[in-house]
């Protein structure tokens, strides 16, 4: 068995400014660490119980299959905060079939983003 000790998303945009204006000011990420120098540096978020390192530079855009699932405590501010800020909502909130209530955005090169609320009555909040 791997004894994992800690773990990120690493992302490879294809414009790394417009990625990090995006991660830090849009969504709003704080800053975990920064490395490097020059316009490909890297920055490192927080991303509530992991990471997402945004660095370096790709030719194309992140394979089409890759989501990210962030929970927030209240969608809907999310949504009115983020739409506020110019990000691309895919989708605005709405209560799925499983109960939780999603939104749907997309980062600068397509990336799609779940923003999840967990509603009080969720059977993933019962604690027995």
């Amino acid at each position: 068995m791997v004894h994992v000790l800690g773990s990120r998303t690493l992302l490879r945009p294809t414009d790394p400014e417009r990625s990090r204006a995006f991660y830090g000011e849009t969504l709003g990420l704080a800053v975990y660490r920064e490395f490097g120098t020059g316009p490909d540096r890297g920055t490192v978020y927080f991303l509530g119980g992991g990471f997402l390192e945004v660095s370096g530079r790709a030719d194309a855009p992140p394979a089409p299959g890759l989501r990210l699932w962030l929970q927030v405590a209240d969608v809907q501010a999310a949504y009115e905060e983020l739409h506020s800020r110019g990000a691309e909502v895919l989708r605005p909130p709405l209560r799925e079939p499983w109960g939780l209530i999603e939104m749907w955005i997309a980062d600068p090169d397509g990336v799609r983003i779940a923003v999840v609320e967990v509603p009080q009555d969720h059977p993933l909040r019962y604690r027995p």
